[in-house]
């Protein structure tokens, strides 16, 4: 409803209606119009500058989920990264070694990729670091996947040369793996279980039931047995020829005689407590070149490398022998 304005005639002694000029109505309606204007453009900055569009919310959400999963890639490539390393190690440490060829240089499997401009494409974005960073280790495991394939396939070269001597190296555990039920003690300084002083343990111990059966590690002749209830107990040695022999004691049985040939696998003895034994189990040991060897490094047959890195890492932890 249009609301009329009056003004007081001095004349007539009356109010009367004000009547506006015609001017003077554009003007007023300018002035509304001005003012409706502003108040809109207002509310639009408003709105732009501190609410989010429809499509500027599709858009942080599918940034959102990108950066998840770079995330998740970047885990992957940690864990990929993580077993190249273990590979990388169980091939300097074993099979370089027992096959005589000398380890891979760090400067080698770690080689960079050159090139300042390398990863200049994926500047400017919003996420540039992370891109760059995930480019990074991918040319990384690319590199280290490349050389540690060179490597095995000298590594197989080396083994078909020396067939025999790979079937004569200790290459299995001496105990099935349903069988045992713990390393108890492993190789290096451990406490003495009757003298209770600390005394160096020169093989592995494997915690398993009395009677379960012992197994030859490698190809090769009986060098000797000994029945005793001292010391090691029942004991045989096995002669793998290549620098090579193994130990096995406590025995509660022996299988085998002196000069027999045995093949890896065979059941040479049962698991025992013979001698200086607090449990049933067997004290394995591998002599190289008549000298003590941790046998760890030999249960390259049995192990994935994440079981072989957690048992480097178990077998630094001091305990006490059952021997």
């Amino acid at each position: 409803m249009i609301r009329t304005k009056y003004i007081f005639n001095e004349t007539t002694q009356t109010y009367e209606p004000l009547k506006r000029s015609t001017p003077q109505r554009f003007f007023r309606v300018f002035l509304f119009l001005t003012g409706a204007i502003a108040i809109a453009v207002l509310i639009f900055v408003f709105s732009f500058t501190f609410f989010e569009s429809p499509k500027e919310k599709i858009m942080e959400r599918e940034l959102a989920q990108y950066q998840l999963q770079f995330n998740i890639m970047g885990d992957r490539l940690e864990k990929m990264q993580s077993m190249l390393d273990q590979l990388a190690t169980k091939d300097d440490n074993i099979y370089r070694i027992i096959f005589e060829a000398e380890p891979i240089p760090k400067s080698i499997r770690q080689a960079g990729f050159g090139g300042a401009n390398r990863y200049a494409k994926l500047e400017g974005y919003e996420n540039s670091e992370l891109l760059k960073q995930t480019a990074k280790k991918l040319d990384k495991i690319a590199s280290e996947i490349y050389v540690q394939s060179k490597s095995f396939d000298d590594v197989y070269k080396l083994a078909r040369k020396k067939e025999k001597m790979l079937k004569s190296i200790p290459g299995i555990q001496p105990v099935k793996i349903t069988d045992l039920k713990r390393i108890s003690s492993y190789f290096g300084y451990r406490i003495d279980p009757i003298y209770k002083v600390k005394k160096f343990h020169s093989g592995v111990d494997f915690s398993s039931t009395l009677g379960a059966p012992v197994f030859a590690t490698g190809d090769g002749v009986v060098k000797r047995i000994r029945h005793s209830n001292r010391g090691y107990g029942n004991t045989i040695e096995v002669n793998h020829g290549y620098g090579y022999r193994t130990f096995y004691a406590h025995l509660s049985k022996i299988l085998v005689k002196k000069g027999q040939k045995v093949k890896r696998g065979s059941t040479i003895g049962l698991i025992g407590n013979t001698g200086k034994s607090t449990a049933p189990h067997l004290h394995y040991e591998i002599i190289k070149n008549n000298r003590k060897i941790n046998p760890i490094y030999y249960f390259f047959n049995d192990l994935s490398p994440a079981q072989f890195d957690k048992m480097i890492q178990l077998s630094k932890i001091p305990n006490q022998s059952l021997d």
